[in-house]
């Protein structure tokens, strides 16, 4: 992968080099693609849409516990020895999958060490991305954390400080993504839009200034990471003598 070349364009042609990628599934909107302790026999590639990963306790509780896009893996666990899925797998926007037996991307991993390499990458950005996630959640309000989820989504990008506009879902769905109710989303998302942060109605526009939310000094930079992207929002524990900042990283 060259220095410049995205993460989800390196990740298809290591696929098509395998001869993995040829085959696509399309999943509308709202499709369940595997199911919490479905066997675990396959690992997905995002070619297009997103996704969300929930899982459900013995209660009948579900949470949300990852959103990925473009470009990213899914279904990895069982390359670990994982019999049973850990999570369902749901399309957050109609998606198109490339469906990889366990076997096949086991050998690739064994035989090709870019491919391996860049995995492992991949993996270790979303291990960083789920510390953030559980950093964001134990110290940051549900404001805060809607603004982030909402940047996340719209995969914002400092390189490109522009209007991004994400299919619209439910507000049931963001409050299962932040940890709140379903009262209290509606009750930001007016807010946000009052003050010109977001407009919806087909989409949700999600303008750079709602990054206001989430700094207390406009400069700073912020970053996390989801389908490829970089300089995404990332909240940082609060210091005993300020509240949270973020993290800057370049």
């Amino acid at each position: 992968m060259t220095q410049k070349e995205r993460p989800e364009i390196a990740s298809a042609h290591f696929l098509d080099s395998a001869g993995l990628g040829g085959a696509l599934s399309n999943y509308p909107r709202g499709a369940v693609i595997f199911s919490q302790d479905s066997l675990a026999d396959s690992v997905f590639y995002i070619r297009d849409g997103k996704i969300k990963l929930t899982v459900t306790s013995s209660g009948g509780k579900e949470a949300v516990i990852a959103l990925l896009g473009r470009g990213e893996f899914f279904g990895q666990a069982c390359l670990a020895g994982e019999v049973r899925r850990m999570a369902t797998a749901i399309g957050l926007t109609d998606c198109s999958l490339t469906r990889i037996d366990k076997e096949s991307i086991a050998t690739l991993l064994k035989n090709d060490p870019g491919f391996s390499g860049f995995f492992l990458q991949r993996m270790l950005k979303r291990s960083i991305r789920a510390d953030e996630d559980l950093v964001d959640q134990l110290f940051n309000s549900s404001e805060k954390r809607l603004a982030r989820a909402l940047l996340l989504l719209a995969n914002y990008s400092s390189d490109t400080p522009i209007e991004l506009s994400i299919p619209k879902i439910s507000q049931e769905t963001l409050a299962e993504m932040i940890g709140t109710t379903r009262s209290r989303v509606s009750f930001f998302m007016n807010k946000f839009r009052r003050l010109g942060y977001i407009n919806y109605k087909v989409q949700i526009e999600v303008r750079p200034s709602l990054l206001n939310i989430l700094v207390d000094e406009p400069a700073v930079s912020v970053r996390g990471a989801t389908s490829g992207t970089e300089a995404l929002p990332a909240l940082s524990p609060p210091s005993p003598k300020a509240g949270p900042p973020l993290r800057a990283r370049r």
